[in-house]
């Protein structure tokens, strides 16, 4: 089943996000990988595809996994989470509907 996985940043998560970067992205592609991402990306804290310093309020993952306990699983131990870039995230299941 699919996943949505939320994650809100704390204030000023830029530098905390910079330095976790690459372990989340690594994380993400291993489940790109696998064929289990159908979507990922943060939410711009402006109006902007590049938001500079001005960084992000939070991200998005819609992913498969096999159960919601796997799902938040997965998500708690994400480089995000371990390096206080979220202060709080949010798993629940996920049902696309469009595009078929």
């Amino acid at each position: 089943m699919l996943y949505a996985i939320t994650g809100v940043d704390v204030p000023n998560s830029l530098e905390k996000r910079a330095a976790n970067r690459a372990t989340h992205i690594a994380r993400l592609k291993q489940l790109q990988d696998e064929g289990r991402l159908l979507l990922a990306g943060p939410f711009p804290a402006i109006d902007s595809v590049d938001p500079g310093v001005a960084g992000y309020s939070g991200s998005l993952i819609v992913a498969e996994f096999p159960s919601l306990d796997a799902a938040e699983t997965w998500a708690n131990a994400d480089s995000y989470v371990t390096g206080g870039v979220f202060a709080d995230v949010t798993v629940r299941p996920f049902r696309k509907t469009l595009p078929a």
